[in-house]
């Protein structure tokens, strides 16, 4: 298991934006028992599991990043910890994040990310916020994408609004999703 306090904001970084810098020596000590805590509890599902991986821990941007790397990237043997677009990733994530509250009595906000699956994810939902801003500039309509994740959604509304339209999530649950909108409307 690796720990690392990053103090400064990764170039492709797209979740949750916090001023670097900002971070006390008590939060980023906090965020790392957070780390510490759902780290246990991952590997104590791997061994359970009889899965093979490695554990990093970072503190980055306010948030603890943890990630599951295989020791084979090859075999795939993480595959099935990612699930379907992501949802046994999603759900593991949960998980952790309750393992932290049962310990600690705080909320987490720590992402977990298995065999790079996140950042790959980042740059297809890129790729779809790019095609939404351009079908919208075309047409001057309004483009309505699938659903997906909180954490998703997020990548999604910064890349739109640095492209310079408009997004709103709408929806409820499982079917809650983002509009993109020409700017201006």
């Amino acid at each position: 298991m690796t720990v690392e306090n990053v103090p400064e904001t990764a170039p492709d970084e797209t979740v949750d934006s916090v001023e670097v810098g900002t971070d006390s020596s008590a939060t980023v000590s906090r965020l790392e028992d957070e780390g510490d805590v759902a780290a246990d509890y991952l590997e104590e599902l791997l061994d359970i599991a009889d899965i093979d991986g490695d554990i990093d821990i970072e503190v980055r941007n306010g948030r603890t990043y943890i990630s599951i790397v295989s020791e084979d990237p090859a075999s795939g043997s993480l595959s099935g910890l990612v699930g379907k677009d992501g949802e046994v990733l999603e759900a593991l994530q949960e998980l952790a994040r309750l393992s932290v509250l049962t310990s600690t009595d705080n909320r987490s906000r720590l992402v977990l990310d298995i065999d790079g699956f996140r950042e790959v994810r980042g740059k297809e939902l890129r790729n779809i916020a790019l095609e939404a801003v351009t079908k919208v500039k075309e047409s001057g309509e309004e483009v309505a994408l699938e659903p997906m994740s909180a954490y998703e959604r997020k990548i999604v509304h910064d890349v739109v609004a640095e492209l310079g339209s408009i997004s709103e999530s709408e929806g409820e649950g499982s079917g809650r999703h983002i509009v993109v909108s020409p700017a201006g409307s």
